[in-house]
């Protein structure tokens, strides 16, 4: 009897190692591609000592980007995006699981910013000069362009030329629902996120919709028999900063520090594999850091 009890209690044992394990592979555990925890010090008055010491970091991400930034199984953010944040908090002496992911969709990344109410935004977040005024902006990391998503069964739509006077699906306050309608006479029928654009896209009441190349690529991934681009190629460039408070321009410079670090340790290369570059083969470079 007791040789059993040990058999069972040997086979409980192996079952619960083994479903860790799937749990974590599954994305339930720690980032593999994240470096490891520093063991730093930072000088008096910094954010950098400031974050340190609180052991903590609330990093606004989205939770609706596909291979960028899009909440997991856990209730946990995966993608690009979040990794990115990882390797940042890492390098600040902070565990992964003691950062704070705060949703934040492109209407609110500026005001969030401002009040405090996040430490940076990592958040698919163009570089421009309207925002500029507003915060800080370290990178950039990453240089995507705009596109359209069609449906699969569209060919009417192969260039942004071609949604002039039609409807066409973006979020409030972005980047490219600007240019969409300024630049190529679009309508634009507003949406609080991306997400929230398919479903008019799928029962045309939009012809397209419209943001960066790699946020469409997620959703054609999710579902490529309703989904297509429009085309692959794109007719803007994003470049994808890291926001944070407007002066604090130490804290933007150790940031920039860092990234520029990833790019040569492969820290950058490891996420992006385990991430977006699953979906999009064409690996990216860290673009020229922007010191201005």
């Amino acid at each position: 009897m007791k040789s059993l009890i040990t058999r069972r209690k040997s086979l409980l044992v192996a079952a619960s190692a083994a479903l860790a394990l799937s749990l974590s592979a599954c994305g339930g555990g720690s980032s593999t591609t994240t470096p490891p925890v520093a063991s730093a010090s930072f000088e008096a008055g910094t954010t950098m000592e400031k974050l340190n010491k609180a052991g903590t970091i609330k990093i606004g991400t989205k939770f609706d980007q596909p291979l960028f930034g899009q909440k997991g199984l856990d209730g946990k953010p995966v993608g690009f995006d979040v990794e990115m944040g990882k390797a940042i908090a890492a390098k600040l002496g902070i565990q992964a699981d003691k950062i704070e992911w705060v949703e934040t969709v492109s209407q609110n990344r500026e005001s969030f910013i401002e009040q405090g109410r996040v430490d940076l935004v990592i958040a698919t977040y163009t570089i421009n000069d309207a925002r500029k005024e507003k915060v800080a902006f370290a990178g950039p990391y990453y240089e995507a362009g705009q596109a359209l998503l069609v449906n699969k069964d569209d060919t009417s739509i192969t260039k942004p030329e071609d949604v002039a006077g039609k409807k066409v699906c973006s979020v409030t306050g972005s980047t490219p629902a600007k240019t969409i309608a300024e630049k190529y006479g679009a309508e634009v029928v507003p949406a609080a996120t991306y997400t929230a654009c398919l479903e008019p896209l799928r029962n045309k009441q939009v012809v397209a919709v419209t943001t960066d190349n790699v946020i469409l690529a997620g959703y054609v991934d999710k579902e490529p028999d309703a989904f297509k681009l429009a085309s692959d190629e794109t007719f803007t460039k994003e470049p994808y900063g890291i926001g944070l408070k407007k002066d604090d321009t130490v804290f933007r410079n150790w940031i920039n520090d860092q990234l520029e670090g990833f790019a040569k340790d492969d820290t950058y290369k490891k996420a992006w594999e385990a991430t977006a570059g699953k979906v999009i083969k064409t690996a990216p470079e860290l673009p020229t850091i922007n010191r201005y």
